[in-house]
């Protein structure tokens, strides 16, 4: 469900980030179970950390609003949530809120094995198909936009940054738009510690 479907704009003003470069990404393995990550060493490499320094320096939140008043939402996966910490000391912004409705898809049994599979998950979507017991795009996208519909209905004029994963957000932003997340991969993907406005499409 997109719980989003409804509204006709924000209150609030969001901005995603994917999280940096990770060992995962180096390794060239999925990582998409939380049990996997806890009990691996999956966070961000030395280039990663550079790459959300970098972009925590030449990011700029929404004219008007003070950096150190965005309020910083995180997967709790390792390599975003120490991405979100680096962002966070560099607007010296309030504590990071972790929230585990901004995890990794779960890339069922392809967990652990090379990421060139995820293309094969991408056709399946494509093909309307969950294989394998990948988490259903719809299943994503019922559980990201419930947690920002919570957001709407708590705050209100505030500067948003939600740090998360790939596909996460890909099929965020395919709420946003307004199209059938199973199409998510038609969207332009986030490059490793892009940050990047949402916007939602008016109806």
């Amino acid at each position: 469900m997109n719980h989003l479907g409804r509204l006709d704009r924000l209150a609030n003003s969001y901005s995603v980030m994917r999280h940096g470069q990770s060992k995962a990404n180096v390794r060239g393995v999925i990582v998409s179970r939380f049990e996997t990550d806890a009990s691996g060493d999956f966070g961000l490499t030395a280039l990663g950390r550079e790459q959300v320094r970098t972009a925590a320096r030449t990011w700029s939140p929404p004219a008007g609003a003070p950096p150190a008043q965005t309020l910083i939402f995180s997967s709790d996966f390792a390599r975003a949530a120490q991405s979100a910490q680096i962002v966070r000391a560099h607007l010296a912004a309030a504590a990071v809120t972790i929230a585990a409705a901004l995890r990794e898809r779960c890339f069922g049994d392809w967990e652990g094995t090379p990421t060139a599979n995820y293309r094969t998950v991408w056709a399946a979507d494509e093909a309307g198909r969950t294989d394998d017991g990948v988490e259903p795009a719809t299943a994503v996208l019922d559980r990201v936009t419930a947690f920002i519909a919570d957001l709407e209905g708590r705050h209100s004029g505030r500067d948003i940054l939600l740090v998360s994963h790939g596909d996460t957000l890909q099929i965020l932003q395919a709420g946003l738009a307004r199209i059938d997340p199973a199409k998510h991969r038609h969207l332009p993907h986030l490059d490793t510690a892009e940050i990047r406005r949402l916007h939602l499409v008016p109806q």
